[in-house]
């Protein structure tokens, strides 16, 4: 039965309240070996709980690459997918007993794949009759009990989202997603269950969940007005105690949100971004944390509470569906209530077990739909184009982006004071392995080179920020002496300064000299063949992750915004080539910056 939002709200009203559950209400004694036990004849009761994690899906059901149009494989030889979480999750089932489990995921759902996009956009869910999310199907028959909302939950619009969540079986978790106006939660804070004990009472668990405050930024243009994000710390704070005082025995929370404690948007926000260690440090009464968004693997990670002096459990399972955490919880009866002896987490890998069958049989069709849209022949390219040098070289591909963004916001301003404005536009050497092969170009090789949902933003700024903006970007070179050997794997700050923050800037000339240090390395600025004109105008072409501040480049989140919409930018670079029918690079490409060193080419 999909999860009632309106009827949790309305309860919640009056008891500030989320979901509770009777798990075991009037169930048989649990099932597992061993889950209760007695000792020496006394009456210490004990028991056993697992709690099951997953986070970031990004809807991979099967271990298949939609980009590749073949299985999936990476040079660690992981797998991924639903379908193998699902055979994961019957092996714990069937050795801890069902009735002694619980299932979670930390968000980071709806987005990510050519299967997601499909039933946000080409064959929505929000249409009247429209199908049901295949993320809510998979995950309604696998049976999560809960799971905490991602930032990505947000990317197609609150429509899609609500939709999304009525379709489910299991409520949305977002105790710090609040109405922007009431301030009052717009998701379920929280959800508990109770765990049913054969002489004894039952086991109560609560799971708080917690998201991103970067929505606010990321997603601006669909949250503003309507929904706030606040600090994962204050509002564990608020809740947690609620929760005991309401009998929770265990406190798991569910957390969209990494350890680092770091932010990739600079001061916008007054809130952490990678929160999650800072809440098991700060805030009391907590047990354990399913951690997400970092698409890090931590099997297990303890972190003392300052307050009370308890260690929290953390763990965060590999993104895409690639691994499950477990929580194994022992606990004691004594001194009339359960009392928490140990915890710990582990993760199990999805490359070890085949998909569950069922979940095959369920999703085929919707499967085979999207493999026949992305297969889809838009046009002819007539060489391979290819990102493997893009980081370091002028790559006519990452052109491509960029000629897109500049004719689609040029025709955009037609008409309006800002027309006769030049226009840059900014694109990230997002992978390393996109390639458009010569012949037959189909929307799976376009998507596979922009493999984000970002909508296209016009900014306006002057010549001296266009100049800051591309210092910022050089950033993500390793300063190298002149005569050093060049090592190109090692010749960005790829761990600090992921790819997808280097941004190429298009309409200009400049040299990189990786010899200097940060902040004085760009050289020979030009625009129409003659230096760059600080008080100059510009329109940049910028995606809306760039343009709210995600990367923390200087200026253009807080840069006048001239226009924006709401259509994908692969969605924009397969049209231009649809309408082309020829992908030529003459048609786009231009060597605007090198990397130097002292003047000298690197390459």
């Amino acid at each position: 039965m999909p999860f009632d939002r309106r009827k949790f709200l309305k309860q919640s009203a009056v008891t500030g309240a989320g979901v509770a559950i009777a798990g075991g209400a009037g169930a048989p004694a649990a099932q597992a070996a061993g889950a209760v036990t007695a000792r020496h004849g006394h009456h210490e009761k004990r028991y056993s709980l697992t709690v099951m994690g997953t986070t970031d899906l990004h809807g991979h059901v099967f271990n298949w690459d939609y980009f590749k149009n073949a299985d999936y494989t990476d040079a660690a030889g992981n797998a991924q997918g639903l379908a193998r979480i699902s055979t994961l999750v019957n092996q714990v089932r069937k050795e801890k007993g069902r009735r002694n489990t619980l299932l979670l995921d930390a968000g980071d759902t709806i987005q990510g794949t050519p299967l997601t996009y499909y039933y946000a956009k080409v064959d929505p869910i929000t249409a009247k009759g429209g199908p049901v999310h295949p993320m809510a199907k998979a995950m309604n028959a696998i049976g999560y009990d809960a799971a905490a909302l991602g930032n990505h939950e947000f990317n197609y619009g609150i429509e899609t989202l609500r939709r999304f969540e009525h379709q489910l079986d299991f409520p949305l978790l977002g105790a710090n997603a609040v109405d922007a106006k009431t301030l009052k939660p717009a998701f379920a804070p929280y959800y508990m269950k109770r765990f049913h004990v054969p002489g004894a009472p039952p086991v109560k668990v609560a799971v708080l969940g917690l998201t991103n405050p970067g929505i606010a930024i990321w997603d601006k243009a669909l949250v503003q007005g309507k929904l706030a994000f606040e600090g994962l710390e204050e509002q564990a704070a608020k809740w947690v105690p609620k929760l005991r005082s309401m009998g929770a025995d265990i406190v798991v929370v569910s957390a969209h949100s990494g350890t680092s404690g770091t932010s990739s948007y600079g001061d916008q926000v007054p809130y952490v971004e990678n929160a999650a260690a800072n809440v098991a440090r700060l805030v009391p009464g907590i047990d354990a944390i399913l951690v997400g968004h970092a698409h890090l693997e931590i099997p297990e990670l303890r972190v003392v509470n300052e307050k009370s002096g308890k260690t929290v459990v953390l763990s965060e399972p590999l993104c895409f569906a690639e691994r499950l955490t477990l929580f194994d919880f022992e606990l004691v009866f004594s001194r009339g209530r359960w009392q928490v002896e140990s915890v710990k987490a582990s993760l199990k890998d999805s490359r070890t077990v085949a998909d569950d069958p069922t979940i095959t049989k369920l999703l085929s069709k919707e499967h085979a739909k999207v493999v026949a849209y992305v297969n889809q022949v838009v046009g002819r390219a007539t060489e391979t184009l290819t990102t493997v040098e893009a980081r370091y070289k002028d790559a006519p591909i990452i052109d491509l982006i960029t000629k897109v963004q500049e004719d689609v916001v040029k025709a955009a301003l037609v008409g309006t004071e800002y027309a006769s404005l030049p226009v840059l536009a900014q694109a990230s050497p997002f992978s390393r392995t996109s390639e458009i092969p010569a012949g037959d170009v189909t929307i799976r090789d376009l998507s596979g080179l922009y493999v984000y949902d970002n909508t296209l933003v016009a900014k306006l700024l002057t010549g001296a920020q266009v100049r800051a903006y591309l210092e910022y970007s050089a950033q993500y070179y390793v300063q190298t002496a002149p005569g050093a050997p060049v090592d190109v794997d090692k010749l960005t700050n790829a761990a600090d300064r992921p790819d997808y923050n280097y941004d190429y800037v298009s309409g200009l000339t400049y040299d990189i000299d990786i010899a200097q240090p940060a902040g004085s390395r760009i050289k020979n600025l030009s625009f129409g063949g003659a230096p760059l004109d600080d008080a100059a105008q510009f329109v940049l072409a910028v995606n809306n992750y760039r343009a709210n501040g995600g990367g923390a480049f200087p200026y253009v989140a807080a840069a006048k915004e001239l226009w924006s919409e709401s259509t994908e930018i692969r969605t924009r670079i397969a049209e231009w080539v649809t309408a082309k029918g020829v992908l030529d690079p003459k048609d786009f490409a231009s060597v605007d910056w090198k990397l130097t060193r002292n003047g000298t080419p690197v390459f």
